[in-house]
C-alpha cells in the first residue's frame, strides 16, 4: 500500500511540473516584442516632449510639479534615443546630437 502512494505522489509530482511548464511556455509566447524605434520616431517623441514641457511651463510655472514631471518625460524620450541610436534630437537647435551633452536643467531658463 505504501509504493501505491508513492507511485500516486510522484504522479501528481509530474503533472504539476507538467502544468507549471506548460504554463511558463505559454506566457514566454504571448510575451510581446519591444521593438526599437526608428530615428524619426525618436525624434518626434523627443520633440513632444518638449513642446510638452513648454506648455506645462507656460500653464504652471517652470517649477511647477507639471514642468518636473515634463522635464522628466523627456529626459526619458532623450535616453531611449541614446540607448537605441547613440544620438538625441535637440528640438531647439532642430539637430542630432553624437554626444550625451543635453543639460537637464536646459529649460529652467524657458
Amino acid at each position: 500500500m505504501y509504493q501505491r502512494g508513492a507511485k500516486s505522489i510522484s504522479s501528481f509530482s509530474e503533472c504539476l511540473l507538467f502544468l507549471v511548464v506548460s504554463a511558463a511556455l505559454m506566457l514566454l509566447s504571448s510575451a510581446t516584442t519591444v521593438q526599437a524605434e526608428t530615428e524619426e520616431q525618436c525624434q518626434a517623441r523627443i520633440a513632444h516632449a518638449d513642446h510638452e514641457l513648454h506648455e506645462a511651463i507656460e500653464h504652471h510655472g517652470p517649477n511647477s510639479h507639471q514642468a518636473d514631471r515634463r522635464r522628466h518625460d523627456l529626459h526619458e524620450a532623450r535616453e531611449r534615443c541614446w540607448r537605441e541610436h547613440h544620438r538625441w534630437w535637440d528640438e531647439h537647435e532642430h539637430r542630432w546630437h553624437d554626444q550625451r551633452d543635453w543639460d537637464d536643467r536646459d529649460h529652467y531658463r524657458d
